[in-house]
């Protein structure tokens, strides 16, 4: 247990609390069969993540103007729709597939361990998501938010500082009183240096076969656990 405790935790949510590529591969192949749509639909999600940090660079480097992660998903899906020469998508469709990011799944210990946190700390997403998506797939998957922080909160995507940074001023706190839970090494090491707590615990199923990185915490964060409900036992809660 570390010496010192956090007001409030905020959690990295896609990957880190959410399975979102098993949740979209599922999601996807039973409306493709519903709607008699063939597609490479893993390899359509594979592709569909890796368009995320690109278009979110985009924004960031000031080639486009502010977008919410929503609108970002929708264009990356219509560009790999016709990249990947899927027929017989509609309007209608392609709104319920890219919706497809509010319908994820928590990982099996994700509402266990957050539903022990909560009742000693203030718990949220910190997430790319915009506030709306964040929203109604806490209310998809049972996630026990007392808070959303989403990027359109502060027009600023992850690991720019004003994420970190903004939580603490929207909820009347120091930086060193928010923790940054995550199972990225990437983001905890940004939210480090924004004065933030940190901690960590693996997610080697992520990326499916395509996993790189993240299988072990990079450093010495203040926790490092195998998961959300080690983290509140270590917390604890």
């Amino acid at each position: 247990m570390p010496t010192k405790k956090p007001v409030a935790i905020v959690f990295d949510t896609f990957g880190s609390v959410v399975d979102w590529r098993s949740s979209l591969i599922a999601d996807l192949s039973a409306y493709g069969a519903q709607r008699g749509v063939t597609a490479d639909w893993p390899a359509l999600v594979d592709a569909w993540r890796a368009a995320y940090h690109p278009s979110m660079d985009r924004v960031r480097k000031g080639e486009q103007p502010w977008t919410k992660l929503d609108a970002l998903h929708r264009a990356s899906l219509d560009q790999l729709v016709a990249d990947f020469g899927i027929k017989g998508l509609n309007k209608a469709d392609l709104v319920h597939i890219n919706l497809g990011w509010h319908r994820l799944n928590g990982w099996k210990d994700s509402v266990p361990g957050l539903t022990r946190l909560k009742t000693q700390y203030v718990i949220g997403p910190l997430s790319n998501g915009n506030v709306s998506l964040l929203t109604y797939m806490a209310k998809h998957a049972g996630l026990p938010w007392d808070m959303i922080f989403g990027s359109d909160l502060f027009m600023h995507f992850k690991p720019d500082p004003e994420t970190y940074l903004g939580v603490a001023k929207l909820m009347d706190l120091e930086p060193g009183q928010v923790m940054m839970a995550a199972a990225h090494n990437g983001d905890l090491g940004a939210a480090r240096k924004a004065g933030l707590m940190t901690a960590f615990w693996p997610r080697p199923l992520e990326y499916g076969p395509h996993q790189k990185r993240d299988y072990a915490a990079d450093r010495d964060w203040d926790i490092v656990a195998t998961d959300i409900e080690d983290l509140a036992t270590q917390l604890g809660v």
